[in-house]
Parts: structure tokens; sequence; C-alpha cells
């Protein structure tokens, strides 16, 4: 009996691990829902009738959007991702100006969408209206803090959606879900009747799967006049970032990279980043949590990161009552009530205000700085070595004057929070720190000096390149999700654009592991129409970039023959920049033994060749180049140089003509062609 006894109790236990088991696949499977998730409400605001002709429709006709539940909608409470703050608020009064812009423009908005707690992480959970269901990798997370918006988009139930995004709330939900994502400039679109979380990094961007759509929705709101496209003329891969990433670098970059010589016929740049803002932002060391010397990758990246979440967790920020755009000639940009221009050579930035060398203000007429006396100041530090000092002294003081107006996350929320306390994230309320503002000041010190920064490196035509995210997105429930290591590496590529405050694109690149990897562009601040044609022009051939590479079996030895060609090219580059032109000859040659389809390293060495008096081989290379690609401009001026230089005139007239087709505004060409017509009319 007592065998028989023993026997039934294991039998049920074991019945009961099993079923344990069901249940836990059950809870990991998560059952369908119809909209993933997504949604918090269902509400309907309908565009106004269409002009009648000639006019034009509305530009956004036919279009639905959701937006996140951030952003207020007259008589609805707006949820802020938690249930608590529904309790404790009103209905909104007035709706937000732009979710009004984008219904007057012809969309149809059809509902508020989840948003993590207090829009406070990037994960993309929330223990109040659950964590919505990633349509690309349902047993993923689907980033945050514009899950529920990211979602939509990818679950195919609005063309686009707005989010929010202070230190990557629209671009890693866009980076998980495997959707398009835009963060524009910061303080361009305006942040009037959204619940604000840290205002020196918040900006509001938009999620869509179409690039035509994410272009249509950035003109609306940027109020973007008619203008011809600008291709990008610099393309700069950060190294160092995509050495953070878990994708294998070559994967992300080499899309990019073939696509840029497809379209363009130019070669990307590489650079180190974190050295780069090291060199150029006096105040990152103090930011570095010793890291400078640890083993670790990024320090600087990683000190960027650190003031980024200093900021927003308890920092300030001179926040304007109604930042607006007003981009009808293209060159204005508003801030607040402030109208400024763009135009004038002489004109630098001060935080998101402009002044000139005199120190006048160039707003409206009549109007000054109510904040500083920018001409006295730039009188008093006159005296210092370079312009840019003086631009930081501008700022901090403008910073300092207006400490009443400084408003975060932690000034805007903790009276509530306190009052709450037991129902909000415990991991909401242990991250807010109680840093001085001497702290405070210099992470906008940072900040300004970031933006001055990558500005430079940039300019009007420059395209930076990094991974959105770290790689895959985390399993629901992983431990990593609350590993500080994932949450500061993961902020040292969100840091770059909430920094700087310049604009920035997500742009998906298929799957790896059956999940969603992306890239970013990002373009100097003010620069986001050039980031929106860019994407657009580019999408497509990138795509096509990621459908080949997904198709192609090439065989490790040959992947590693393209790797260890790439890096003999790069040793050729740096030979060359040297001047030891016979030791780049043969990087180049070496580049070519390994991977001889690459026209970019024939005319590399060409161009080496020129400096050797070796005219011959560079026709002869120049013409290999050409056979592979025919739209590789430097290909057709280094051969017109050498045919010029063999005494071919007639032939190097018709390169460099070549050269002038393909790039209109080449200078190069048009002295060459000018020389040659003088001299043999």
């Amino acid at each position: 009996m007592a065998s028989s006894g023993a026997a039934t109790n294991i039998f049920v236990l074991l019945g009961l691990g099993i079923a344990g088991v069901i249940l836990a696949a059950r809870r990991l499977r998560r059952p369908a829902r119809p909209d993933h998730g997504a949604f918090i409400a269902r509400l309907e605001l309908l565009p106004p009738p269409q002009p009648p002709p000639p006019q034009a429709p509305h530009p956004l006709t036919g279009l639905c959007f959701a937006i996140a539940d951030a952003l207020h909608v007259r008589g609805y409470i707006t949820s802020f991702g938690s249930l608590e703050w529904t309790r404790t608020h009103e209905e909104a009064t007035q709706t937000s100006p732009v979710v009004s812009a984008l219904v007057d423009g012809g969309a149809t908005c059809v509902g508020k969408t989840v948003i993590d707690e207090m829009a406070y992480s990037i994960h993309g959970d929330n223990k109040h209206f659950d964590t919505p269901t990633n349509p690309a990798a349902p047993d993923r997370v689907p980033g945050g803090c514009s899950s529920g918006s990211a979602v939509a988009v990818a679950g195919g139930m609005v063309d686009f959606a707005l989010g929010i995004d202070s230190i990557g709330g629209v671009r890693i939900p866009g980076a998980y879900c495997g959707v398009l994502a835009f963060r524009p400039s910061h303080a361009v679109v305006s942040n009037s009747g959204v619940i604000p979380v840290a205002p020196s990094l918040d900006t509001i961007g938009w999620f869509a799967r179409d690039p035509s759509v994410l272009r249509r929705v950035g003109h609306l709101l940027l109020r973007l006049p008619y203008a011809d496209i600008r291709p990008p003329r610099h393309f700069y891969i950060a190294d160092d970032c995509f050495e953070l990433s878990k994708i294998p670098a070559r994967k992300l970059t080499q899309v990019v990279t073939k696509s840029v010589e497809k379209l363009f016929g130019r070669q990307v740049t590489r650079v180190n980043l974190g050295n780069y803002l090291a060199s150029r932002i006096s105040t990152l060391k103090n930011y570095s949590n010793g890291q400078e010397n640890a083993d670790t990758k990024g320090p600087s990246l990683l000190a960027f990161s650190n003031a980024m979440r200093l900021l927003h967790n308890d920092g300030h920020q001179i926040e304007e009552d109604n930042p607006e755009v007003d981009n009808k000639d293209g060159h204005q940009v508003a801030v607040g009530d402030h109208r400024i221009k763009e135009e004038d050579d002489h004109q630098i930035g001060v935080g998101d205000h402009l002044i000139n060398e005199e120190g006048s203000s160039l707003l409206g007429p009549g109007m000054q700085f109510s904040y500083f006396s920018a001409r006295d100041l730039f009188s008093a530090r006159s005296t210092l070595p370079s312009y840019k000092a003086k631009v930081v002294d501008c700022w901090m003081d403008a910073v300092l004057q207006s400490r009443q107006k400084m408003r975060e996350f932690k000034d805007q929320h903790m009276e509530w929070i306190n009052s709450v306390k037991a129902s909000v994230d415990a991991r909401i309320v242990s991250s807010l720190s109680n840093d001085g503002d001497s702290v405070i000041d210099n992470c906008q010190h940072a900040r300004n000096e970031a933006r001055l920064a990558l500005g430079a490196l940039l300019k009007d035509d420059g395209i930076l390149v990094i991974p959105t995210a770290l790689g895959s997105p985390p399993k629901l429930n992983a431990k990593e999700l609350s590993s500080e290591n994932y949450n500061s590496q993961t902020s040292c590529l969100s840091s770059i654009a909430s920094m700087s405050g310049c604009c920035q694109v997500s742009i998906p690149l298929g799957t790896h592991d059956k999940c969603p990897i992306s890239v970013s562009f990002i373009a100097r601040h003010g620069g986001d129409r050039f980031l929106l044609d860019t994407t657009q022009t580019m999408y497509a051939t990138i795509q096509e970039q990621v459908e080949i590479l997904a198709k192609s079996n090439v065989s490790s030895k040959q992947a590693m023959n393209e790797e260890a060609a790439e890096a003999a090219k790069e040793k050729g580059n740096a030979a060359f920049k040297e001047k030891q032109w016979q030791k780049a000859v043969n990087f180049y040659t070496e580049a070519i033994k390994l991977n001889g389809k690459v026209p970019t390293y024939y005319s590399n060495r060409a161009a080496a060749f020129l400096e050797l008096t070796s005219y011959r081989q560079a026709e002869a290379d120049c013409t290999s180049a050409i056979d592979l690609d025919p739209k590789i401009v430097k290909a057709y001026l280094r051969r017109g140089t050498a045919r010029e230089m063999l005494g071919y005139y007639k032939e190097a007239v018709e390169d460099f003509n070549h050269a002038l087709v393909l790039e209109p505004m080449n200078k190069t060409a048009g002295v060459a062609i000018n020389r040659l017509k003088k001299l043999f009319p």
C-alpha cells in the first residue's frame, strides 16, 4: 500500500510539473491580439473637406495615423502610460497642434497607443496596459517608449504614427519592429500639447513603412516648401559605434557602402566618432566615471551617454512656451516666438538661437534676446583664443539666467510621483538623481558642444552612419533588460542625436537570426529635409542590397577575402595620405587580388599611379573601374588627367565632360575643360 501511495504522489507531482510547463509556455507564447495590444483608445479625428479645384488636395489625403498617449486630444485623458496618471488627471481641453496639423493636412487619426510608463524606458514593457506584441518578432520586446506606435505601423494598422523621443523612444522601437523611424532636429517640431519628459531632449518623431509617407509627414510638420533634392556628398561610418553592435559590422555597413557606391559613385569615410567627440567636447571627461582607463568599448561614447542620462533623469533646459518652426522660405527657423535666419555665413548657433559676430539679435523686427545681452558677452570674452569658446560661454550664461524657466522630468513630475509612489515603477523612482545645478550645467555645456562638433563634421551635405541599437531586440522578460551594461551601451548610440539635437532616421535592413536589424543616418541639426530626401532616394537601393546580401551564398573564404580586401584598401588610403605612393599602390594591388570586383580599388590605385607619373597604368585602372561602375566620377576625372598627360586631349575632354554629366557642379572637371579648350581651341 505504501509503494502504491508513493507512486500516486509521483504521478501527481509529475502532472503538476507538466501543467506548469504548459502554462509557462502559454504565457511566453502570448495569445494573439487583434491590434497586437498597440492601442489604448480608439478614436476618429476626420480631416476637413478637400479644397475645390484647381487647388491641390490635402497632402496627406487617404492616410491614417495613431499617436502615442503622451499627446493630448481634446475630450480624452492622456494616460502617460500609467493608470494612476489617468486616475489623477482630467480630460485634455485642447488637441496637440501637431495632431491638428496632420488632421488638417488630410490624415485621419484613429487612436492613441501604448507608451512605457511615464515614457521613461526604452524597452516597451508596461505593467498597466501590458506590453504590445512586436509583429516582427512576437517573442521579443517592441522597444520603447513609443512601443504602441511602432507596433501599429509594423502591423499595418496605420500608415504612420507619432511617438516621443528623448533618449531613443522613437528610434529604438522603430529598429526593433523593423520600420522607418524619424527623430527630427530638437525644437523644430512643436512640443506644445505633449506631456514633457525632459524638454532639453524631447522631440516628437514618427514611424512609417513607406519612405515617401515618412517624407510627406515630415514636409508637413516641418512646413517645408518645394525644393530640389540635394544629394549627399559625404558618408561617415562610425567604426567604433559598430564595434558596440552584436550584429556583425560587415552585415550592416556593407549594405550602406554598396548603396552609396551604386547611387552616388562615392566612397564612405571611416571615422572613430568617440575620439572625434572627445577632441571637441571639453567636458566629456567629467562623465567617464573612470571608464577611460577601463577595458571597455567606446569610453568616450559611454561618457556622452552618461551626460544624456543625467539630463534625462534630473536635468534642466530652457523651455520655450511654444517652440515652432516656419520654413516657408527654406531658411527660417523659429524657436518659441523668435524667428531667425540661417542664410548668413557669419551666423553661429547658441543653443537653439542664432546670433551674428557682432552679437546682435537675428530675431524678427524689434525683438531681442530676453535672456542675455549677446553683444556684452562677446565683448567680455573677446580675448578667448577660440570663437567656439565664446559661443559656449554665451549659451552657459543663457542657461544660468533662465533657471526659473527650467524644468525636466523630475521638476515636472516629482510632486506627483511622491503622491502616488507605490503605484509608480520602482525603477523610475530609483533612477531620479539629486545631482546639483553645476552637474546639469556641465551636461548642457556638453550638449551644446556636441551640436557644434557634429555640425562641423557633417556640414550641409554629410551623413553619419551608426547602428540604431546594439543588436536584435531582447527577448521578453530577458535579464539584459535590467542590465546596467545593456542600458548604458544602448544609450551610447541614442545619445549622439539626443545630446547634439541632430536629426536621425532608423532604416530597416532585413533580419538577423529572424529578428529585425537596422542602421541609422544622422544629419546636422536643421538638416531634416536633407535627411528625409536622402532616405527616400536611397531606400529602394538599400533594400535591394539587403536582398542581394540575404540571397547570396557567399563562401566563408570569399567573405574573408572581401574583408581582407577592405582592410588592404584602408591601409592603402592611409599610405596615400602620408604620400607614400608606391606603398599605397602595393596595398591597392593586394586588395584587387583579393577582390577584383570593386571599382574603388582600381580608382584609388589610379590616383597613386598619377602621383608616380605612371599615366598608362592610371588610365588602365580607371578604365577597369568604369567598366565595373559607369557612374564612378573620380575614375573619369583621373582617367581624364592621365590622358591629358599622355597627350590624348580629345579623349581627356570627353572624360571630364562625362564627369560633369554625372556631377554638374564638379569644379575639377570644369576647370580642366576650360584649361584644355584654351590650350587646344
